[in-house]
C-alpha cells in the first residue's frame, strides 16, 4: 500500500511540473474584478483549452460548479473519450475561494484530501457581462480554457476571449477547440 501511494504521489507531481507554460509574462495576470458565485453555477461548455494530460482525448468536455453548504464549489468535470458518443468520464472535485479575491480565485482540488499539494489555480481572467463565456486559467500559463454556457460559442466573443488571453500573455495558438456533440 505504501508502494502504491508513493507511485501515486509521484505521478502526481510528475503531471504538475510536466506540464509546457504558455504564458512568457512573471508577473500574476489581473482577473476580474467579481464573480457573483450564484450566477457562475451551473453547467458551461468547454470551447477550448490549452493541451493538457488529464483531457487527452476528451470531447463533449463540460464543466458543472454548484454551490457547497461549507462555502466551497463542487466541480463536475464530464467528458467523452475520443467523441462525443464515446466513454464518459467524470471527475469530481471540490474549489475553495482564495480569501481577498471576490471569488475570482479558486483553488481547485480533484485528488483525494490526504494529498496536500494537489490543487491548482483556477483564476477568472475574463467573464462576459451576462455570463455567457469565460476565460479561466493557471497564473503560471500552464492552463487556460474558454468556457461557454451553450456548446458553440458565438466568433466574436471567442475572439474578445482570445484577444483578452492575449493581452495577459497568454499564447493562443497552443488553444485546441473542443468538440462538443450537437445540441438537440
Amino acid at each position: 500500500m505504501r508502494i502504491a501511494l508513493s507511485t501515486l504521489a509521484a505521478a502526481l507531481v510528475a503531471a504538475c511540473t510536466s506540464q509546457p507554460d504558455y504564458r512568457a509574462e512573471t508577473a500574476p495576470p489581473p482577473t476580474v474584478d467579481s464573480v457573483d458565485l450564484e450566477r457562475y453555477s451551473g453547467l458551461w461548455y468547454e470551447i477550448a483549452r490549452y493541451p493538457n494530460s488529464f483531457e487527452k482525448n476528451c470531447t463533449g468536455v463540460t464543466a458543472e460548479y454548484g454551490l457547497n453548504a461549507d462555502g466551497t464549489v463542487s466541480v463536475t468535470n464530464t467528458c467523452y473519450k475520443g467523441s462525443p458518443d464515446g466513454e464518459k468520464d467524470v471527475a469530481e472535485g471540490t474549489a475553495r475561494i482564495v480569501e481577498g479575491s471576490n471569488n475570482a480565485k479558486l483553488k481547485v482540488k480533484f485528488a483525494p484530501a490526504w494529498v496536500p499539494f494537489a490543487s491548482g489555480d483556477y483564476w477568472v481572467l475574463a467573464l462576459e457581462p451576462d455570463y455567457s463565456a469565460v476565460l479561466v486559467g493557471s497564473p503560471d500559463g500552464k492552463y487556460l480554457w474558454i468556457l461557454s454556457r451553450t456548446a458553440q460559442l458565438d466568433p466574436v466573443v471567442l475572439d474578445g476571449l482570445k484577444q483578452r488571453a492575449e493581452a495577459l500573455g497568454y499564447a493562443t495558438e497552443p488553444l485546441e477547440m473542443t468538440v462538443q456533440a450537437e445540441q438537440g
